[in-house]
């Protein structure tokens, strides 16, 4: 008899625990099914990736005031590096992954660039020497630092400064553009050509670094992302 009702209670338990689990996963696919219906996207984020289409990428972007108090751009992010010691540091490494054509250098150690051919996204314009362009932050350092990277380490900081683990982050550009540029947001400054490009890179690099929007930068976002090809943007957390 002890073991009839101890198989009946055992029975019993089972049953609650499979009713509940089934509870749950009908829970999971109604909230889904919500979603699909509202027209929704759930943004994909795997260990160390996020995934979302452009416009949802730039809803999901948190927004809080930019806070630029103490930014010293020398002490805080340092310089161009050498993370590899092969003698070229970042700014010869984007010259070098960017020209469409072999490189030169100055000298027979092959540490600085001296020319290539460049086709700079913002005008579309081409140069053959590396002292016309420049090496431009997409997010600048002074709105990262504004942004959230004023609570990083330094070694997180000098590794956003040299980022050369997602090609959104660093670019060539022609000089005289980039210093119109400043350190400003999309806000108040857009490229003349391909602004499509340069927002979706522009957030790519924000959710790459963990890093947040002001008010007035989210509102720009949206309003450009909207008349733009809601393309995926996939990146891998810095």
């Amino acid at each position: 008899m002890l073991f009839g009702l101890f198989s009946r209670a055992r029975t019993a338990v089972s049953e609650s625990l499979a009713a509940r689990g089934q509870h749950r996963a009908t829970a999971a696919s109604v909230v889904v099914a919500g979603l699909l219906l509202a027209g929704g996207v759930m943004p994909a984020e795997a260990a160390g990736t996020y995934s979302a289409p452009l416009r949802t990428a730039v809803k999901s972007l948190p927004v809080a005031g930019e806070n630029n108090t103490g930014y010293d751009r020398d002490r805080q992010f340092g310089d161009w590096n050498d993370a590899n010691r092969d003698c070229q540091n970042t700014r010869a490494e984007v010259l070098q992954n960017e020209s469409k054509v072999k490189t030169s250098f100055t000298t027979a150690k092959r540490c600085t660039v001296k020319g290539g051919r460049w086709v700079t996204t913002w005008d579309g314009k081409t140069h053959t020497s590396a002292t016309t362009v420049q090496i431009d932050h997409t997010v600048p350092v002074h709105e990262a630092w504004g942004s959230g990277a004023r609570y990083w380490t330094k070694a997180k900081r000098v590794a956003f400064y040299n980022d050369l683990g997602d090609h959104r982050t660093l670019s060539a550009q022609t000089s005289k553009l980039n210093s119109t540029k400043q350190a400003r947001g999309p806000e108040a400054w857009m490229p003349p050509k391909h602004r499509c490009a340069y927002i979706g890179e522009w957030v790519a690099v924000k959710h790459r670094w963990g890093l947040k929007v002001d008010s007035a930068e989210k509102a720009a976002l949206t309003q450009i992302a909207g008349s733009c090809p809601n393309v995926t943007l996939t990146v891998s957390k810095a």
